[in-house]
């Protein structure tokens, strides 16, 4: 891959300005940097989605480049299809064998020569295709795949549309697998995965013949995985890169950036001196002038070439304050329940009962497509139940966050997001300043918006809802490690209740989690964080 003067902006913000970079093929590549540095837009580039104002991305002739996005959408043409004919249709093999039969056949009608030599190249040529799609191995590395992801033969027979939000992203990513591009890019990869995929994609990625681009914030997945690491620096709008995984990165830019400072103290120091010479000097005669004149150009040299350090990244300041006290029991279930197809005996939530007290922070656990995205929304009003009761005591005031930021107007831009509360835009501004939005980027449409800020966007919202009971879904999901601390430091001093379902243990331990429910069994326990660990090492995490 080869990045020739690359420059893009969105309006007044610019993304990069004048990248150059070679990076070599098959290289397995950690793309990090802060939120908002154009991690998620550089994949749109590579994927010809984005054009860029100057410059471009130039790529292997004829690559392949498939990407995993953060955010699976229902963007497949037709939903109805299985799970299985989804993924195997990442390789075209029916469909080329069908052509190379078709073309035999075609071969005993033909009498012109020059018309069967055609014929005979387009059958090369088809053979070609489906010895690069392993037209005889297949199934077997498809078996694997399916083995290695966890992907159940009941699951392979249901519909997509029938599908947990957990479920598709696991599902998208055994397809992506499956179709051999030459260049692979994942966006958050492990958010939905489990211990066990998580070491089976780990081991394929590092097997595999082929370039691996990867955002996450999971560090461990990068360390296991990559063996490069480009770092976009928002700053300075460019792109770096350096040997060795996330550690190493780390380690190597850390050390630059002390040289650096050290560099720049040192420069700053020898400026101030030969100031002194020359505003002291400047006005005098013979030998001294002389010297003045030396130490100015001396200093012109060094302001020329002065080192720039780079500011400090800016920390979130998140608060998030219930308004007002609730009832000592805000929610309370019964006996619910609730199926998607009305028609059918299968619900994905039965006889369900439980209550949650005044202050406390209650986890939900529970595999892929066991119905806790469903629970929450169900809670939130989003859904109906078929059965039971909801009950909300008169006191309670709700804040939903949705893992998919379904509630926020894609549409629209940053501020217009906030207009439902009654705030001027100078508290508006006040509050997405403690969230990273300044200036003109509160006029960005969210649909512009990389994951990560929408993330920060929907927990800004939701601290200015002064609700008691916090219904959080996923709420690290797309957060760099840093902000993930922040505001788990904030949520555990939250002085309401709390409701949350999250795969990031090592989040949830630090949230002070009371009780938690098992979506299984529908049983109810005391938090400890060895029962849940081994929860999520043995089940599928995700919606």
């Amino acid at each position: 891959m080869l990045i020739k003067d690359l420059y893009l902006s969105f309006g007044v913000q610019e993304i990069f300005d004048g990248v150059n970079l070679r990076i070599d093929e098959n290289e397995r590549v950690g793309i990090v940097g802060n939120n908002g540095a154009g991690k998620t837009t550089f994949f749109k580039i590579v994927l010809g989605e984005l054009e860029p104002d100057s410059g471009k991305v130039i790529l292997s002739s004829g690559a392949r480049v498939a990407c995993l996005p953060q955010v699976i959408s229902d963007e497949v043409p037709d939903m109805s299809i299985t799970v299985f004919e989804f993924i195997s249709s990442a390789r075209p093999i029916e469909k080329l064998s069908e052509e190379l039969q078709e073309a035999y056949n075609h071969i005993s009608t033909i009498m012109d020569e020059r018309e069967l030599k055609e014929e005979y190249r387009k059958i090369e040529k088809i053979e070609r295709k489906l010895d690069y799609w392993n037209q005889y191995s297949a199934e077997t590395i498809l078996l694997k795949i399916l083995d290695g992801m966890d992907i159940s033969s009941d699951m392979l027979n249901k519909p997509l549309k029938e599908l947990s939000g957990g479920q598709k992203s696991k599902v998208a990513f055994a397809r992506l697998l499956y179709s051999k591009p030459e260049i692979i890019l994942l966006d958050e990869p492990t958010n939905h995965l489990d211990k066990k995929t998580k070491e089976f994609v780990i081991s394929y990625l590092k097997s595999y013949k082929g370039s691996v681009f990867i955002i996450s914030h999971d560090i461990s997945f990068l360390n296991a995985v990559t063996n490069k690491t480009l770092y976009l620096d928002k700053n300075v709008k460019n792109m770096e890169l350096y040997n060795g995984n996330y550690d190493v990165f780390v380690k190597l830019h850390t050390e630059r950036e002390l040289a650096l400072k050290r560099q720049a103290e040192i420069q700053e120091k020898e400026i101030e001196k030969l100031q002194t010479i020359v505003d002291k000097y400047a006005t005098s005669s013979g030998k001294r002038k002389k010297m003045a004149q030396d130490r100015e150009k001396k200093l012109e040299k060094l302001l020329d070439n002065r080192i720039e350090i780079t500011p400090e990244t800016k920390k979130a300041k998140i608060q998030m304050t219930a308004a007002r006290d609730s009832s000592n029991v805000p929610l309370k279930i019964e006996n619910l329940s609730f199926r998607y197809d009305k028609n059918s005996l299968d619900y994905i939530i039965h006889h369900l009962s439980f209550e949650l007290f005044k202050g406390e922070k209650f986890l939900i656990v529970g595999e892929n497509g066991i119905g806790k995205s469903t629970l929450l929304k169900l809670i939130v009003g989003q859904l109906k139940p078929d059965e039971g009761e909801i009950i909300l005591s008169n006191k309670t005031d709700i804040g939903y966050y949705a893992q998919e930021h379904e509630l926020l107007d894609s549409e629209k831009t940053i501020l217009e997001n906030f207009r439902e509360f009654d705030l001027s835009e100078r508290n508006i501004r006040s509050v997405l300043g403690r969230f990273l939005f300044f200036g003109n980027d509160v006029y960005k449409k969210v649909e512009i918006l990389s994951p990560g800020e929408r993330s920060r966007v929907a927990l800004a919202k939701l601290s200015l809802k002064g609700a008691n009971l916090l219904i959080l879904d996923e709420p690290t999901n797309h957060l760099d490690p840093e902000t993930q601390q922040i505001i788990a430091d904030v949520f555990k001093t939250f002085n309401g209740t709390m409701l949350v379902v999250s795969h990031n243990l090592e989040f949830v331990d630090n949230l002070g989690i009371e009780r938690t429910l098992d979506m299984h069994t529908g049983e109810i326990s005391y938090y400890d964080k060895k029962t849940v660990e081994h929860y999520y090492k043995v089940n599928n995490n995700g919606k």
